[in-house]
């Protein structure tokens, strides 16, 4: 029976070998009919090696591209390689030296087309590429964050870490507990019993200041009223001890000698309290007078050095003024020693001391009031001012006693109930010539300091211990810087010599 068989499922025939085995030939190849249309638009043009038809792909055959023009002359001088010359510039794109060789500039015999002004261009790697060793570093430096299981029950933490950790986190709970019970504590003993006053912003005062000082010395000043039948009148004063006395002016208390026995003295403090004082004693040459009070916790002021004063010095003057209580004012220490003579118009011995001039305002009130220094410390009692004509008001020019005087004649009279001056026993007046200046002796006191030394009528005094004589109003302070009996040199000039003579003072 015939049957049609396909050829590419015949038996292949078999060849035989030239070593005499057998072996399968080749098997036909079926190469099916090509679709002409097919063959025109994806075939391979006659004669073309290539993979594509130039007249289908509308451009030269592959062997047929156009080479580039030919580099300029100038460009290849320029930056080409010397004729003749085969080193090469830098490695091919992607090598790297090997570990551990220095690297060589010049390193291949090879030609090198990067500097080749006509080679094709070359894709590859960057020119600089990473170490490795740099990445491996960057990789172990990055921090591994380690999970709360990770540091209890991986063992990744030492365990002292974690008994130190735990430690300062128990310090740290227990420090906070015990601020917390603090505060909790002192807001129910500010808040559950009283109710808070409310607290606006202050200006603030610093220790010092001329606020601070005034706080604290204000309480320790009184105003003082003297009333009697044909009148009465107002100064200030000071408290110098817990005990009630009081150092104020003789003329404030005495109203200028006018005041007897049956005059009324009464305190007015700064908080308003009125108390009635009564009148310790005086002294009338010095212008100084202590009265009393009962009051419980007075304020007291302390007294200052006020021999350390310097000019320049920064002072307060505490009183009342014109009426007016509780009165501050400041300035300086214009002037140091100044004598001040005031009084002895009724008859009675001039008012002499030697003052402290001030230019803080001091005006009609203010008498027998504190001139404070920087620390709030009394350095002197306001008593005196000098005004121009017609004026009866402050010019700048304030006196006051100084605080040593004031302290040693309120003492005596405390302990004594009056004061004894030194006296010298001798009656001046103040002359002044081209080459000296000083107190001349008008006359002696019998049986005086001055007759039993040898001083005469005409005598001028011009020293007193330590202290020059210019007036007569200097000889008086000179003097009472003295104490009664005590021996001191006196320096005076007699028909045109000098003559030191000792004098034992007396007492007035």
């Amino acid at each position: 029976m015939n049957q049609n068989i396909d050829p590419s499922q015949a038996t292949p025939p078999v060849e035989q070998s030239p070593t005499g085995v057998d072996r399968v030939g080749p098997r036909p190849l079926e190469r099916p009919a090509v679709d002409p249309t097919a063959a025109a638009a994806f075939g391979r043009p006659a004669g073309v090696a290539g993979a594509f038809s130039p007249a289908a792909a509308g451009r030269a055959a592959f062997g047929e591209l156009p080479s580039a023009p030919p580099t300029p002359e100038a460009l290849v001088s320029a930056f080409g390689r010397p004729r003749g010359e085969t080193a090469v510039l830098q490695r091919p794109p992607g090598s790297r030296a090997p570990d551990g060789e220095q690297e060589d500039a010049l390193w291949s015999p090879e030609p090198d087309p990067w500097r080749d002004p006509a080679a094709g261009a070359v894709i590859g790697p960057p020119a600089v590429d990473e170490p490795e060793a740099e990445k491996k570093a960057e990789v172990t430096g990055a921090g591994t964050q380690l999970s709360l299981t990770d540091v209890l029950f991986g063992r990744r933490v030492k365990p002292l870490a974690l008994g130190v950790l735990g430690l300062v986190a128990l310090v740290i709970g227990a420090a906070g507990g015990l601020v917390g019970w603090f505060l909790a504590r002192g807001g129910d003993s500010l808040t559950s019993d009283v109710t808070l006053a409310t607290v606006e912003p202050a200006k603030e005062r610093p220790a010092g200041s001329v606020a601070d000082i005034a706080q604290r010395v204000r309480p320790a000043v009184v105003s003082i009223e003297v009333k009697i039948q044909q009148g009465g009148g107002t100064g200030s004063g000071v408290m110098i001890d817990a005990a009630g006395y009081i150092v104020t002016n003789w003329h404030v208390v005495t109203l200028e000698g006018r005041a007897d026995q049956s005059a009324k003295i009464t305190t007015v403090f700064t908080d308003g309290r009125r108390v009635d004082a009564k009148l310790v004693g005086t002294d009338a040459k010095t212008d100084l007078a202590v009265i009393k009070v009962d009051v419980p916790d007075a304020t007291v002021l302390q007294f200052g050095n006020s021999d350390e004063l310097q000019v320049g010095d920064s002072v307060l003057a505490i009183g009342s003024p014109l009426g007016l209580t509780d009165t501050v004012t400041q300035g300086i220490v214009s002037a140091l020693h100044r004598p001040v003579v005031a009084g002895g118009d009724n008859g009675e011995a001039p008012i002499t001391y030697d003052a402290i001039q001030t230019d803080a305002a001091v005006n009609q009130g203010n008498s027998g009031g504190p001139l404070v220094d920087s620390t709030g410390a009394l350095v002197g009692i306001n008593s005196a001012i000098r005004s121009s004509a017609g004026n009866t008001g402050s010019v700048g020019l304030g006196f006051a006693i100084p605080s040593n005087d004031a302290k040693r004649i309120a003492e005596a009279i405390i302990r004594d109930g009056q004061v004894k001056h030194a006296d010298l026993g001798a009656n001046v007046k103040s002359v002044s010539a081209e080459t000296a200046e000083g107190a001349q002796v008008v006359n002696v006191t019998d049986n005086g300091a001055a007759a039993k030394a040898g001083i005469v009528e005409g005598d001028v005094i011009r020293k007193v211990g330590d202290r020059l004589v210019r007036n007569a109003a200097e000889l008086t302070v000179a003097v009472r810087q003295h104490q009664p009996g005590q021996s001191v040199p006196v320096v005076l000039a007699r028909q045109g010599r000098e003559l030191t003579i000792q004098v034992t003072l007396g007492s007035d």
